[in-house]
């Protein structure tokens, strides 16, 4: 099953040439979720992999970097007279956003659902769960935790064979977890195989959930608006600088840190380098980088980046 967050946007509270809003579209199999819907966010989807109908948004606070995407966005998908159902998920009060943003967003063609979301609500999925919790920001916020079920174990013909279990549907019934003939899955799986976890932080000042939820993740995407230099100011917005996510990363022992929400005041590389002073595994991605993130036996997450900058000049 592929797994991979695409960067859709990774600007702070306001754009630049070369990052868009905050935006974030995670890829698990066929399923597509957006987690917030910064200004331009549509346009972003459109110039990477394009504006696909999406089903689930998840918007992690209202500051309105996060989701003036949205009616631009929804309006769209009605002008292209979309049908199938959209559902937005974020904390309380997004029912009274949406009905501040009504005169604007108007009638759509398609089921439009908004649900309110409490800290630790666990969405059910087939295979994983989406997991909100709260952070320290200014204002009521949420992070959120894509976490994968357990897999079976690895299925041992050899010893299937042995215990006179025939090739066919009865190794698919044991690997299943169903008996075969008094031949029972314990005696031929092996120890069940942990799932990835994708924590996504939001903005926030570093905190005791984040590190908690995190602890062992794949991917650890997390705020870095300021660096080290401006802890003083982070600590009075509530943001975080690249030192401190890092200092978490490492504490929470995750595979890789992505830093996010870059103040048009860095170019990206400070920060990179800042971090990597406590944790090696970071990176500050640009719009439209993308995060593969393999089975776990099958190695560690890897940082693909955009061939092209919005200028059309090579990466370097």
């Amino acid at each position: 099953m592929d797994l991979d967050v695409l960067f859709i946007g990774t600007a702070g509270s306001a754009p630049t040439a070369r990052r868009s809003l905050p935006s974030i579209l995670v890829r698990r199999g066929g399923d597509r979720m957006l987690f917030d819907c910064g200004e331009g966010t549509q346009r972003q989807l459109l110039r990477s992999i394009g504006l696909i109908e999406l089903e689930e948004v998840f918007i992690t606070h209202f500051h309105a970097d996060h989701f003036l995407g949205l009616p631009g966005m929804l309006k769209t998908f009605s002008l292209r007279g979309r049908e199938r159902a959209l559902t937005v998920y974020g904390p309380p009060g997004l029912r009274a956003l949406f009905r501040a943003l009504e005169i604007v967003i108007g009638k759509t063609t398609y089921p439009l659902t908004l649900v309110e979301l409490e800290p630790r609500e666990e969405l059910r999925r087939d295979g994983y769960v989406i997991a909100p919790f709260a952070v320290e920001h200014r204002v009521t916020a949420y992070g959120y935790a894509l976490i994968e079920q357990e897999r079976p174990g690895r299925f041992d013909e050899a010893r299937a064979r042995e215990l006179g279990v025939e090739p066919g549907p009865d190794f698919g019934r044991l690997q299943r977890g169903e008996s075969v003939d008094g031949v029972t899955p314990d005696q031929v799986l092996g120890p069940a195989r942990r799932g990835r976890t994708v924590v996504l932080a939001g903005d926030t000042a570093p905190s005791e959930m984040t590190l908690a939820v995190a602890h062992g993740a794949d991917l650890l995407v997390h705020e870095a608006t300021f660096s080290a230099d401006d802890a003083e100011r982070a600590r009075e917005t509530a943001h975080s600088t690249a030192r401190a996510a890092a200092e978490l990363a490492a504490a929470a022992e995750v595979a890789m840190l992505a830093l996010t929400h870059v103040s048009p005041r860095y170019s990206g590389g400070e920060l990179r380098d800042e971090a990597r002073k406590f944790f090696q595994n970071t990176i500050v991605p640009r719009d439209f980088d993308s995060v593969e993130i393999p089975l776990p036996e099958r190695g560690p997450p890897i940082h693909h980046r955009e061939a092209l900058r919005s200028d059309g000049q090579q990466f370097l």
